[in-house]
Order: structure tokens, then sequence, then C-alpha cells
């Protein structure tokens, strides 16, 4: 399994990025996945999860309304779209995947916003 993140770098409050979680080694379809996100000092935490079934979603209160997950099967990749980003939102963003008691995640990928 390896997933790797790309698309965070520097925005300003109030703007936006899209980060994407190119993913290889499974099979993308059959798994839900999700996004989390670590600030300085602070534990990870829970941004999004896109599930395999039905395609329901799940948000985090802090991000709902403003940002936006999704997979794309046939790219087998998983995307974040953040609009409304706030100097809250500084952190490294990482890609994971749940199997069984296994998670699998990514490098990470930085995303600072600043005023």
């Amino acid at each position: 399994v390896q997933l790797v993140e790309s698309g965070g770098g520097l925005a300003e409050v109030g703007g936006s990025l899209t980060l994407a979680c190119s993913a290889s080694g499974f099979v993308f379809a059959n798994y839900g996945m999700s996004w989390f996100r670590q600030a300085p000092g602070k534990e990870r935490e829970l941004v999004a999860t896109a599930t395999n079934v039905g395609n329901s979603v799940y948000y985090a209160t802090s991000v709902k309304g403003r940002f936006t997950i999704s997979k794309d099967n046939t790219n087998k990749t998983l995307y974040l779209d953040m609009t409304s980003l706030k100097s809250e939102d500084t952190a490294v963003y990482y890609c994971n995947v749940q199997m069984g008691t296994t998670a699998y995640w990514g490098p990470g990928t930085q995303v600072t916003v600043s005023a």
C-alpha cells in the first residue's frame, strides 16, 4: 500500500487549495478513505472521510461547509477541496486508509494559511 499526498502549500485566509492523494497497492474502490491533519503541538485529527458505501461522507465540525472530500476510483485518487481557509487550518495533512486493524498513511503535505 502506498499513499502520496500533493497539493499543499501557502494560501491566504479566505483562499482555496486542493489536496490530492494518489493510491496504489490495493483495490482503491473497495475502501473508504480519510484525510487527517496535525497542527504543531496538537494531536492528529480526522478531517473528512469518504466511505465506499453509498458514497457517504463525514466531515469534522470545524471544516463542514468549507471542505469537500471526493474519491476518483478510476484514477485511484482521493481529493480534498478546501475553501474559505482559516489560519487554524494550518497543519500537515495526511491521507489514510484503514484495512482491518492496520492503518496506512502517506508522508503528508504541509498547508499553511496566512493572513
